[in-house]
């Protein structure tokens, strides 16, 4: 496994236009989707339902982690960790708590960072922009839309995020619906997008806001609904055509 200086080393020299010789970010069995980027390899584990960790040349990143902290006993210790709202289901103090020993910085929405405010995390709201090992990290509005959906996310409260890991960027949906600020993102080489019902939004609508903003590659996910709120991925991959490469993530085991 490489250290994080390593990593940092690595990541430095690919956003100053070095060539770097690939490191194996697949050591002591991580597995994982391995995409090689112009900033070095990125990995991505799918863990559970709205949980991903991104092993990447600035330091290992986990995405709304929950669940049991065994669940990521096998993968390297955040160095960053993003919480996109206050839901179980992206949220746990606990978990987060048993994480944060390891030491990763925190970035959270602003209701986030109230509630876990004894872990110091670096709060941001819709539209704010930070960076972080040299990584630009932008808060995305993520909000319902449809009448009988408002009061679950509201509009202002909840982020999405953009990553930019030297011009590699990468968005991680959160709980949305197809609003405009998703469909106007550009330059996405990489994306997690959120459909369950009655939350977020129906497959259709999330494959449409895809053809909008027209990743490289996507990642359909959070998809387990309430009732008969389930979402296809192979429906929302079909309905995405060829305008991304649609992968499919074992979020549920």
């Amino acid at each position: 496994m490489q250290t994080r200086r390593t990593a940092l080393m690595t990541f430095a020299a690919a956003v100053a236009g070095t060539t770097v010789l690939p490191y194996r970010l697949r050591a002591d069995g991580h597995g994982g989707d391995l995409f090689d980027t112009p900033a070095g390899p990125v990995t991505v584990h799918p863990i559970s339902h709205a949980s991903v960790v991104l092993e990447t040349p600035a330091g290992v990143i986990y995405v709304d982690p929950v669940g049991a902290p065994e669940n990521y006993a096998d993968l390297p210790p955040a160095d960053l960790i993003l919480i996109t709202h206050e839901h179980g289901d992206h949220y746990d103090a606990g978990t987060l708590a048993a994480l944060m020993e390891a030491d990763p910085h925190l970035i959270t929405n602003p209701a986030v960072a109230d509630m876990a405010a004894a872990m110091a995390p670096e709060a941001l709201a819709n539209g704010d922009a930070t960076e972080w090992n040299g990584v630009g990290i932008t808060a995305i509005p993520a909000y319902n839309t449809t009448e009988g959906r408002l009061n679950f996310h509201p509009e202002g409260r909840d982020n999405g995020y953009v990553l930019d890991l030297g011009g590699y960027r990468i968005y991680i949906s959160g709980d949305t619906e197809d609003v405009p600020e998703m469909r106007a993102l550009e330059g996405i080489d990489l994306a997690f997008v959120c459909m369950n019902l009655p939350f977020t939004m129906d497959a259709e609508a999330a494959a449409d806001a895809v053809r909008a903003f027209a990743p490289s590659v996507v990642y359909p996910y959070h998809y387990r609904g309430r009732d008969d709120g389930t979402q296809d991925p192979e429906a929302f991959a079909e309905m995405v055509g060829d305008v991304s490469d649609v992968r499919q993530g074992a979020w549920y085991g």
